[in-house]
């Protein structure tokens, strides 16, 4: 556990290195540019946006986490955030009788449940069928995409069939604010919880060792009588789940309804926080937290410059490029060592 907070201090000191000479690249201020950032992310409102921006990236990155530690690139997070809001959406509709303090559950439920499901394709795939899942995970991205804006122009489509987008749940099923001053939520407990759960899953649970073995050695895992295809399935249900779970929690603890904007990218950002959180759940809500802090940082950046939330994915792809770079190298040293 010390370790992973030691390699988590220094990712995030090589992150806020990135940070000012993607400033500095960018032609601005870096002293009054992390002034900015430091002012719309941390002081006054700016500690309460950067939880609500992060929580979304903490719940699907945890769900990158699992995947590939069982060795499974699930690269669909954006599709199974898709699925998992239509199937909160569609339970939120139906359920429009069933008193609120049941209905928020089960809107959550139906979320992760969906994502899930989604995510189970691919896997089922993988193992009944031996296609690649970063193929199949990618391709099923507009398959969810597609099926998405159908429903938020059909079935799913708000009273008055005017616009793409679906009926505002009543405010007795969003989830409860902190503030009444800004957008903090219960659901912020939602994802604090989850990095628990999935940490405690993967390191101290006999099925999370499996797991993490199959991912590492499959063929170590076969010669145990570990069979890979089962936990690589329920590897990526969970995973697709949490990225399901993430876009229950942005639906009713933010935006209320579906429609076109509501992706915002969030399962393709999920893989970044992943990978710069080492593939570890607490990593994950450090790298999470950071991001959100950028995202609720670059908002108010943006009212001085014209650049906004653009130099957040700029730092991201950096960081993963540095990152893999790093780790190549890393393991480009270890095998010399080895072979001797």
């Amino acid at each position: 556990m010390k370790r992973v907070f030691v390699e988590g201090g220094l990712v995030l000191a090589g992150l806020l290195l990135i940070l000012i000479a993607t400033i500095a690249t960018f032609g601005l201020p870096v002293g009054e540019s992390l002034r900015m950032l430091a002012e719309g992310s941390l002081s006054g409102g700016g500690l309460a946006r950067t939880l609500v921006k992060a929580t979304p990236l903490i719940l699907a990155g945890l769900g990158m986490v699992l995947a590939w530690r069982a060795g499974i690139y699930n690269i669909g997070g954006e599709g199974q955030y898709l699925v998992g809001a239509l199937g909160g959406a569609w339970v939120a509709r139906v359920g429009v009788a069933v008193p609120a303090l049941v209905l928020k559950p089960l809107v959550l439920i139906a979320a992760f449940l969906a994502g899930g499901l989604f995510a189970a394709l691919a896997g089922l795939l993988m193992v009944k069928r031996h296609v690649q899942v970063v193929i199949s995970t990618i391709l099923l991205n507009f398959v969810a995409l597609q099926f998405f804006n159908w429903a938020v122009t059909g079935p799913l489509q708000e009273a008055s069939r005017r616009l793409p987008q679906t009926d505002r749940v009543p405010d007795s099923l969003m989830l409860f604010r902190l503030d009444r001053q800004n957008d903090l939520h219960t659901g912020v407990f939602v994802a604090l919880a989850s990095v628990a759960v999935v940490t405690v899953f993967l390191f101290l649970t006999p099925t999370g060792f499996r797991l993490r073995l199959v991912g590492d050695n499959p063929r170590a895992a076969r010669a145990n009588r570990i069979e890979p295809g089962r936990l690589q399935l329920l590897a990526i249900g969970l995973s697709g789940g949490l990225c399901g779970l993430a876009a229950g929690i942005e639906y009713l603890g933010i935006t209320g309804q579906l429609g076109y904007g509501f992706s915002q990218q969030i399962g393709f950002l999920a893989i970044p926080v992943a990978l710069l959180g080492g593939l570890h759940p607490i990593g994950a809500l450090f790298s999470g937290l950071y991001f959100g802090a950028l995202f609720a940082g670059s908002e108010n950046l943006a009212r001085f410059s014209g650049f906004g939330t653009t130099i957040v994915f700029v730092i991201q792809g950096v960081a993963v490029i540095g990152f893999v770079g790093l780790r190549a190298l890393i393991e480009r040293r270890r095998t010399p060592e080895a072979a001797l």
